[in-house]
């Protein structure tokens, strides 16, 4: 195990190349921390260091650095640096040395401090190649290896060399499975199979015991692969239960579902949109039409239609609710003595329009339910020269009786003149007028 004397500076080259690929990552840059990672050679061990870095404000220009973790290759135990690991908020770097705080936090510390090798953030490696400098891990592929945990198929490889083999494949998830290069290892077959099967493997992350399984059966790879990613979201799929129920067999819906190239997530879709349409789910032409795709497009276009016949009827009804609201409050507009006028909007259709051209929220997040409960009202701010292009929104409580928001488009502070009309001018009058309008029910 390396001490803190063996740890040095971060190399200008390996710098440089952190922040190519940070550049590349956050074009921008990013006040949030991240991490990169560099291997070297500390006391003639191979080593990856993790450097956390950061910007200080949001632009690239503000860029900052720091190591804050050694992990050596045939170690357990590692060396950190002012970070800690919590079980909720993850890792936390503190930034006191690079003067982003007043106070350091209490875990900077001016030495490093061992701890367990678990404690390792994942981290792009910025040069693997350096591994192919040592004379064991000449022929390893590290650098081909496109995983994050390096050390542990390193590890691996000095007890399997075989290791090499699927790397260079492409298969560098089983590169680290003892059971895939024991296999390997022992049986010139199954590195025969591995071989003919490689493409179908790289496609996704297959489990183990399906590859052993399929080789085995001499069965189809896709096939088991299939109806085993379908038995692991099965056992918490009240739909395929349901189905399985009506159907009586497990195997036969699988089955069903693998043929026609869906999964249990669109097969829901589906049995979803015929149970709103009132479909016999006991005929087996409804619960596994021969078509599967065409009949899911037909079934979910009624569906749509049905479900859109039904929410008209619901949007009479908020949008009469609306426009009452609306004209019970109309006196609180204002369009008259001055360079700008006061609207209260009069649908939910009005709140839409504003927020899509002026680029904030007003259109989503229930302003139109608030208004209909009679919470915050919105009234649009115009320009009297332009009384139907969308320019400042105001949101107005009736119970505190003040602006609560007042934005213009991008949610941007409106001009100084806007804000003393809306706060001296229109304010004011919506008061009296709303002392006069509850006065009067």
């Amino acid at each position: 195990m390396i001490t803190e004397k063996d740890i040095k500076p971060i190399p200008k080259n390996i710098l440089k190349l952190i922040k190519e690929r940070d550049k590349k990552d956050f074009p921008h840059g990013d006040s949030k921390r991240r991490f990169y990672a560099y291997l070297a050679k500390f006391g003639g061990e191979l080593v990856k260091v993790t450097v956390a870095v950061k910007n200080r404000t949001n632009k690239a220009r503000d860029w900052v650095h720091k190591q804050v973790a050694v992990h050596c290759v045939h170690s357990d135990r590692c060396l950190i640096k002012d970070m800690v690991c919590y079980y909720i908020a993850g890792y936390v770097v503190g930034w006191y040395e690079q003067g982003l705080y007043k106070t350091p936090k209490w875990f900077e510390q001016e030495n490093w401090w061992e701890d367990y090798d678990t404690i390792q953030p994942v981290a792009p490696i910025v040069n693997t190649e350096f591994a192919l400098k040592f004379p064991k891990y000449k022929y390893s592929a590290a650098d081909k290896y496109t995983y994050c945990n390096l050390f542990e198929y390193l590890r691996i490889y000095e007890e399997y060399p075989q290791a090499e083999y699927l790397v260079k494949l492409k298969l560098p998830y089983l590169a680290t499975s003892k059971v895939i290069l024991k296999k390997i290892g022992k049986d010139k077959n199954f590195r025969k199979w591995i071989i003919q099967n490689s493409e179908e493997l790289a496609k996704k992350r297959h489990f183990i015991n399906i590859i052993t399984q399929t080789y085995k059966e001499k069965s189809s790879l896709r096939y088991n692969q299939y109806y085993a990613e379908l038995d692991k979201v099965y056992k918490n799929h009240d739909t395929a239960h349901e189905v399985v129920r009506l159907i009586g067999s497990k195997d036969r819906f699988f089955d069903y579902i693998i043929r026609h190239e869906t999964n249990l997530a669109t097969y829901k879709d589906y049995f979803d949109a015929c149970n709103y349409l009132h479909l016999d789910m006991t005929d087996t032409k409804n619960l596994m039409p021969i078509d599967f795709k065409r009949w899911h497009d037909i079934r979910i276009d009624e569906y749509r239609t049905a479900k859109a016949l039904q929410d008209a009827e619901e949007r009479k009804e908020l949008y009469a609710q609306f426009a009452s609201v609306a004209e019970k409050y109309l006196p609180m507009q204002r369009n008259k003595d001055n360079a700008f006028i006061v609207v209260i909007a009069k649908s939910p259709q009005d709140l839409i329009r504003e927020g899509d051209t002026l680029h904030h929220c007003v259109g989503r997040m229930n302003y139109d339910s608030r208004f209909i409960r009679e919470e915050s009202l919105i009234f649009f701010v115009r320009d009297k020269q332009a009384p139907d292009v969308p320019f400042v929104t105001v949101e107005y409580s009736l119970s505190q009786r003040k602006v609560l928001q007042c934005y213009g488009e991008y949610d941007h502070r409106p001009s100084d003149n806007v804000l003393d009309f809306v706060n001296h001018k229109w304010l004011p009058f919506a008061n009296n007028q709303l002392n006069r309008i509850q006065a009067a029910a």
